[in-house]
């Protein structure tokens, strides 16, 4: 991330990579063949709106999540198609089970009790923690001074989430959006006082944008650390596979590499690596 300034009036530049491409958008990798010499391509579908973890450069879909699912499927053997589908329609997909056009997901999904009950994920490849993005003149110290002001999140997420239990489910003031990218103008616009992303979100912006003059805030007691996984249909074949893969990949230097080409710090990964 990091890779252009942002222009006033125009926040689909703030992070140009974050826009949608069309469902069509795939990249592809390289993997062993099947039995009878046949190639499983193995279908992976990914909403490419969240910058730096998984976006549109024209017509390629980059970030970390896309650096390291190359990773991943080259150490397990597998070919593979990475699809851009958009958020809600890839968890109404695998949520089809067997029926499901797609074998998996990566797309910065937090692993939740709740979507354990639908999904299989792998074990965790990244740690992250919402953040509090405000203007600099109106920096708050902790998310509970939000609960009276006018926050932005995307909807869907588990910012949302976080949010819905500090402002209540009907609140007005929450202002839910389809990307972070819009959340993010209207908070520049004054529509809203703050915006609740992810980390890697917020802290990309922040360094993309170092004359803006904008607060970030962490607040690891109201917003605890979570982690994402690969997301699989129920009982998929393919997790153990996926799973060796990614505990191998996730203690690599390889990992450290990407983690600090996207995010633009190294990873602190002693946590991460004792999650199963």
């Amino acid at each position: 991330m990091g890779k252009r300034s942002w222009i006033l009036g125009a926040a689909v530049l703030v992070l140009a990579l974050t826009a949608c491409g069309d469902k069509g958008d795939e990249a592809s990798g390289d993997g062993s063949s099947g039995s009878g010499g046949e190639t499983k391509v193995v279908k992976i579908a990914t909403d490419a709106s969240y910058a730096p973890m998984e976006s549109m450069d024209k017509d390629k879909i980059v970030g970390l999540d896309v650096d390291f699912l190359d990773a991943v499927m080259k150490e397990a053997g597998l070919s593979y198609e990475l699809q851009n589908t958009g958020w809600d329609p890839l968890f109404a997909d695998l949520g089809k089970g067997e029926k499901s056009s797609f074998d998996a997901a990566i797309s910065s999904i937090s692993i939740t009790e709740d979507r354990q009950k639908t999904f299989d994920f792998s074990i965790p490849y990244f740690e992250s923690v919402n953040m509090i993005l405000t203007k600099e003149d109106a920096k708050v110290a902790d998310a509970l001074e939000l609960k009276d002001k006018k926050v932005a999140v995307q909807g869907a997420t588990t910012a949302e989430d976080l949010m819905k239990g500090i402002m209540g489910d009907s609140s007005t003031s929450l202002k839910r959006f389809d990307s972070n990218t819009l959340a993010l103008m209207e908070l520049d616009q004054g529509g809203v006082d703050a915006v609740v992303a992810d980390f890697a979100v917020v802290q990309a912006f922040v360094q993309n944008n170092p004359d803006m003059h904008y607060a970030a805030a962490y607040d690891k007691t109201n917003f605890a650390p979570e982690y994402y996984g690969i997301m699989l249909p129920k009982g998929s074949g393919l997790k153990p596979k996926i799973d060796a893969a990614v505990e191998k990949v996730r203690a690599s230097d390889e990992y450290k590499a990407m983690y600090k080409k996207w995010i633009g710090v190294e990873p602190d990964t002693t946590d991460l690596l004792k999650t199963k």
